[in-house]
């Protein structure tokens, strides 16, 4: 079906657009033609994903890839024609062994102790931010007051970024993520947040703290430019990610009385929840990408080197192969082996502490406002369509 392209168009808030979703009863691989014109591949079947996802002979270069997004075609063509390159340390875009090297670094520094430290801490920002919800003027946007701030102060924190410098990272990170930004834009932002960063570091060398970025120069094993670079896809990811599953994750909840009910009634449920929030939600369009290195065979189809391949991970994560019943929302179901995190050498470093900010976040804001509630029809709830990272823009509630 060469003539599939892609869209962010759904038809419901909570569903990936049902093109995809009927594509997937037909089959687990099929032919797209990407944004650039590149015919190239789009997995929807959870076996195929896993598979490509491990497999070293798929690489995840932004070089070799084609955009699956026609809004990312101009940004693709740049780092493609080698005019803009990803800075040294943004090791996501990466292989091994340059992946392999970044990666032991970053481990080292997400140690179980600094995730299991940042707990408590995750609390004391969540009960401020719900202290600030209830003393505020009602109908309040969840996602100003509550989803965007908390993954920011906690990211902020663990890399030692002051949280009253955030305006110089979250503002660009809107652009970068805006499907509607060109690519001249998108570009420029990415300079901006580079240049706070290179001017961030020589402050922390000066004045250490017990922090991940502090950790990372004192072990002197990256460049002021690699450093720059980690702590630019840390951050990005670290607040954009979290912050969408947490508006979008109550919007989820507050538009499904039934689930919220068997929440609300058995806390213990939560770490189940979070689990089928991230499959059920699976907050991005479409991704990841990979390009073949050699002749691949994935599920009977024969992926030629050169060829891109796109996974829909909404679709994916709804596999009935995988998961039976998928479309339907189940707090009470086993969601692990779902793929929001990815799979493989790129599967998400931070995961553990997006599981933990979503836990304890979505936990006492239901115990706090036991009478939460949208204050708009759901129906007018704006959805990022036109974002990279999919969500809500705003969450009026009242209680």
């Amino acid at each position: 079906m060469t003539g599939l392209t892609m869209s962010t168009e759904r038809e419901r808030p909570f569903d990936p657009p049902d093109t995809y979703a009927r594509l997937r009863e037909r089959g687990t691989v099929h032919r797209m033609r990407f944004a650039d014109g590149h015919e190239g591949w789009l997995v929807t079947g959870h076996a195929a994903a896993r598979a490509v996802l491990a497999d070293p002979r798929f690489s995840n270069r932004p070089e070799l890839a084609h955009p699956p997004l026609a809004a990312r075609a101009g940004l693709t063509e740049e780092i493609r024609s080698q005019e803009f390159k990803l800075p040294p340390g943004f090791f996501l875009r990466t292989d091994a062994p340059e992946h392999t090297r970044y990666r032991r670094l970053l481990t080292g520094q997400f140690t179980v102790r600094r995730m299991k430290g940042l707990e408590a801490r995750i609390l004391e920002i969540t009960e401020a931010r719900l202290d600030a919800m209830e003393a505020a003027e009602r109908p309040v946007d969840l996602v100003d007051a509550f989803a965007l701030p908390i993954p920011s102060l906690v990211i902020c924190e663990l890399l030692g970024v002051p949280y009253e410098e955030r305006a110089a990272f979250q503002d660009d990170t809107k652009v970068m993520l805006s499907l509607e930004a060109k690519a001249d834009e998108a570009l420029a932002a990415i300079g901006h947040v580079f240049a706070y960063l290179n001017g961030l570091i020589p402050r922390k060398r000066e004045h250490p703290g017990d922090d991940l970025l502090s950790g990372l120069i004192e072990g002197g094993e990256l460049s002021d430019d690699e450093l720059a670079g980690v702590a630019f896809l840390l951050l990005v990811a670290g607040h954009e990610t979290t912050a969408n599953m947490l508006g979008l994750g109550t919007y989820a909840l507050l538009a499904d009385p039934v689930q919220l009910a068997a929440l609300r009634d058995d806390p213990s449920l939560i770490d189940n929840a979070v689990e089928e929030l991230l499959r059920y939600l699976s907050i991005v369009h479409v991704g990841p990408v990979r390009a073949a290195l050699e002749d691949v065979e994935v599920d009977g189809h024969l992926i030629r080197k050169g060829e891109s391949v796109a996974l829909h991970l909404p679709v994916i994560n709804r596999d009935p192969a995988k998961f039976p019943g998928g479309d339907a929302l189940d707090l009470t179901r086993s969601a692990t082996g779902h793929l929001a995190f990815g799979h493989g050498i790129h599967q998400c470093l931070g995961q553990q502490l997006a599981r933990s900010e979503m836990r304890i976040a979505f936990a006492a804001l239901l115990r706090r406002f036991p009478g939460l509630r949208l204050a708009v029809p759901a129906d007018e709830v704006p959805l990022r369509t036109d974002m990279g990272v999919y969500g809500v823009h705003r969450l009026p509630v009242t209680w």
